[in-house]
């Protein structure tokens, strides 16, 4: 008998570079923007239009894929000879992405297994990494979903943000909305904790803010090792600077790599936040 050929899907907001889902054959569904009247894919959006309609106040809404997305993304991976699918996505305490995953699943002639990562960003396309080199290596459903939650439990977002405006307006500030209130002069950084956004610290001026978010990756990876992404929605000189502190102070740093925010977390962060991900490897 041969082996199961399991694919791996996942959703836009794992953050990950074309080249690594193409790498890895990473079926790839993406959420929905709405800008302006109109709505699409997140990737049809301009990234620098996108940053300027924020800052001038236009309204942006975020929604979960059109369940034609799942149904056709997984209908592909069958017609390639998939004997499985494991679908790993946004937490559903931030998106219907998960819900909606499920329904169009039960329309798919072989199993598909979706998984609620309870994270997003990095922190998901890390594990969905994980997964497809499971996949690739021939390992059995239950084997490859078992390494992407290891790696999604691992894993650790820091997330520094200019306000917290962007969160409360597309409703996902979850626990963050103890901070809202807090002097114009404080920065918050922030986490995700069981699914949701989360307050990490409170720190007076931008500058300390993102040397603390330093100090508490290098702490985070704690001489083990580990994959470092660095986040942010825009251009940014100050990803560059915070790359080097890095790999100058984390010593089992295994992979490190810049990647630019998907814009469906960027409409809820806001123009100005950067991230770190720390994932240690399995």
């Amino acid at each position: 008998m041969p082996a199961p050929r399991i694919a791996v899907v996942t959703d836009s907001t794992a953050c990950l570079p074309d080249q690594l889902t193409a790498h890895w054959a990473v079926g790839v569904v993406q959420l929905q923007l709405q800008l302006d009247g109109r709505v699409d894919d997140e990737h049809r959006f301009n990234r620098v239009k996108l940053i300027e309609a924020m800052r001038d106040g236009r309204p942006v809404g975020t929604a979960p894929p059109d369940p034609g997305a799942f149904f056709w993304t997984y209908q592909d991976a069958v017609s390639r000879g998939a004997t499985a699918i494991v679908s790993l996505h946004i937490s559903g305490r931030m998106s219907e992405t998960v819900r909606i995953a499920r329904e169009a699943a039960q329309q798919i002639r072989v199993p598909v297994h979706v998984v609620d990562s309870r994270t997003t960003g990095m922190s998901l396309g890390f594990g969905v990494i994980s997964a497809a080199r499971a996949a690739a290596a021939g390992a059995t459903a239950m084997q490859v979903i078992k390494a992407a939650e290891r790696r999604f439990r691992a894993s650790t977002e820091l997330i520094y943000v200019d306000t917290l405006e962007h969160l409360r307006r597309g409703g996902r500030i979850g626990a963050a909305q103890a901070l809202l209130g807090t002097a114009l002069s404080i920065k918050p950084l922030l986490t995700v904790d069981t699914g949701q956004v989360a307050p990490l610290a409170k720190v007076r001026s931008e500058k300390r803010a993102l040397a603390k978010m330093v100090d508490l990756a290098v702490k985070t990876a704690g001489g083990r090792r580990v994959d470092i992404a660095i986040t942010r929605f825009g251009a940014d000189d100050r990803e560059l600077e915070i790359g080097m502190q890095l790999r100058r102070r984390v010593g089992g740093l295994a992979d490190s790599m810049h990647v630019e925010v998907s814009t469906i977390i960027g409409a809820h962060v806001g123009p100005g936040a950067l991230g770190i991900t720390v994932s240690p490897v399995n």
